[in-house]
């Protein structure tokens, strides 16, 4: 008999080798280089039993992502055969924003259904008035982008050209839509093709017993690091910017109950807004889970046994539970950092030793677009950019590294540059912006490039003019900004939530915030 752990780490593999697989195959120097994408393998009553080690704001909401497609497939009278793809990007389905396109599969052996395949990416642009589908001026839903509603994509094996076309027809880069959506099914096909290869090689029984293990190993694990957690009832709360004036800030608030094994984490924030700063629940549970597991100290498999010991709730209709049509874009991006941000806060006070001082706590989310003279069609880009790390009890943060939520890598200049109207003039770490203490907060990122074409830039960020905050008498990190040097020299200040014309010359320059500090300096 095939040890269960077996199973288990071969399971991991296939989420890798899918990650690895969509990846490779990517058109998009988004999901190419960026590797803004997510995978994992699910068990047929739709529990998450393994995942890759790749976004973490997608990561948690595809426990709940996954659920609510087959909820909703189950409700519809949908059926998926053998040879099916599902496709969608309804953020109140699939958990996360439009940009986030869900692709899932089952897995068929013998004509038993045995589980799915399931991954996430981030396209570039997903239609509606905005480059790259994050409007930061959207009041709905649907002036970020087109919704895709659960729909199959492929069925018995067969591209659905119909849904392609209608698909492409909306977005301003269908080149590089294309390229990704079929990467994403190409993935799909590498991982069932390994389930399958790992039910032919240890049987099905073996394999259904590894992953109910696996759940339960993590279930135990996870259990037990939280009941070695002092018992009680932590607090905190932190602001975020939700739009360009200086008013525009909310109080998010944590109470985290530990007890028992288990985490409760009870979040509050103002009702949701006419504004792309909401988040839907996927979003909210993401971010909670990777607060709770950041301060685990075991390696705990990510699956359905950790989700299993925390538990989240938000009031429905809030910012952070929202409901249609309210905009969700930034609630993934922004949002998700704050809560995490908030979380650690309050947990500091039970596990001083664990919790570092805040990160840069922004996504920096960049959107540029227009028409390429060069080819006369339109463009699309998109990149988030790091910053500082807050510094830890027993050391420095760590400098121009991408923190909490985003665990993205950067674009490359060399790569940025053959495929878009852009030349960088700096990419470089910003000096002296991390929090003074007896432990420094990393450093930012200065990150500047002139446009060679008219362009639409729009800017989502945070900690403009709220501080990465430092702990135990730690100075704060220092506050993003955005400033556009204008090819006649003039320089503007760009506001967080913001659109604004390039013309040829122009030069955007990008500051991002340091990590707090850690000790009296």
């Amino acid at each position: 008999m095939v040890s269960w752990e077996v199973v288990h780490r071969a399971t991991v593999f296939i989420a890798e080798e899918m990650g690895v697989a969509l990846r490779r195959s990517a058109l998009s120097p988004n999901i190419r280089e960026r590797a803004d994408h997510s995978c994992a393998v699910v068990d047929s009553d739709g529990n998450i039993v393994a995942q890759a080690e790749h976004i973490p704001v997608h990561l948690g909401s595809l426990r709940v992502g996954v659920r609510n497609l087959l909820r909703a497939m189950e409700s519809e009278g949908v059926e998926l055969g053998e040879g099916d793809v599902v496709v969608s990007n309804d953020p109140y389905i699939t958990g996360t924003h439009l940009n986030d396109v869900t692709v899932i599969s089952p897995v068929y052996v013998d004509g038993r259904l045995e589980g799915y395949v399931v991954n996430k990416a981030h396209h570039v642009d997903v239609g509606g008035p905005a480059f790259g589908s994050i409007n930061p001026d959207a009041r709905t839903i649907y002036e970020e982008g087109l919704v895709v509603p659960p729909v199959k994509i492929v069925e018995g094996g067969r591209l659905r050209d119909d849904i392609l076309r209608l698909y492409l027809a909306n977005v301003k880069y269908p080149e590089a839509s294309e390229g990704d959506l079929r990467a994403q099914l190409a993935a799909l096909r590498v991982g069932a093709s390994r389930v399958r290869e790992l039910i032919d090689r240890y049987g099905r029984g073996a394999v259904r017993e590894g992953w109910a293990r696996s759940i339960e190993y993590a279930r135990e694990l996870a259990s037990s690091e939280i009941s070695s957690w002092p018992e009680g009832t932590y607090r905190a709360s932190d602001v975020l910017e939700v739009g360009p004036g200086e008013g525009d800030m909310v109080n998010i608030s944590a109470e985290v109950s530990v007890s028992r094994g288990r985490a409760r984490v009870s979040l509050n924030a103002p009702g949701q807004l006419q504004r792309p700063v909401n988040a839907v629940l996927g979003v909210t549970y993401a971010a909670s889970s990777f607060a709770i597991r950041s301060l685990m100290r075991a390696d705990v498999p990510v699956n359905e046994g950790l989700y299993s010991t925390i538990e989240v709730e938000a009031p429905e209709g809030s910012m952070l539970n929202a409901r249609p049509p309210a905009p969700v874009a930034a609630g993934n991006l922004e949002v998700s950092q704050r809560v995490v941000d908030v979380i650690l806060l309050a947990m500091s006070a039970a596990l001083p030793d664990r919790v570092p001082a805040a990160s840069s706590g922004t996504m920096m989310n960049v959107m540029l677009g227009g028409v390429d003279p060069r080819t006369g069609r339109t463009w699309a880009y998109y990149e988030t950019i790091g910053g500082g790390s807050g510094a830890r009890p027993n050391g420095d943060g760590v400098s121009a590294v991408h923190n909490n939520m985003t665990n993205t890598m950067n674009t490359p200049i060399e790569v940025a540059e053959a495929s878009y109207p852009v030349v960088f003039t700096a990419y470089r770490v910003r000096e002296g912006s991390g929090g003074a203490g007896k432990y420094r907060g990393g450093d930012g990122i200065v990150r500047s490039f002139k446009v060679t074409a008219p362009a639409r830039l729009s800017i989502i960020a945070s900690r403009f003019r709220s501080r990465p905050w430092g702990l135990r008498g730690g100075l704060p990190g220092a506050p993003a900004r955005v400033t556009i040097v204008r090819a006649s020299g003039r320089a503007e200040e760009v506001a967080p939530f913001s659109t604004v014309d390039l013309g040829p010359g122009d030069e955007v320059i990008i500051e991002t915030p340091g990590g707090g500090g850690y000790g009296s300096p």
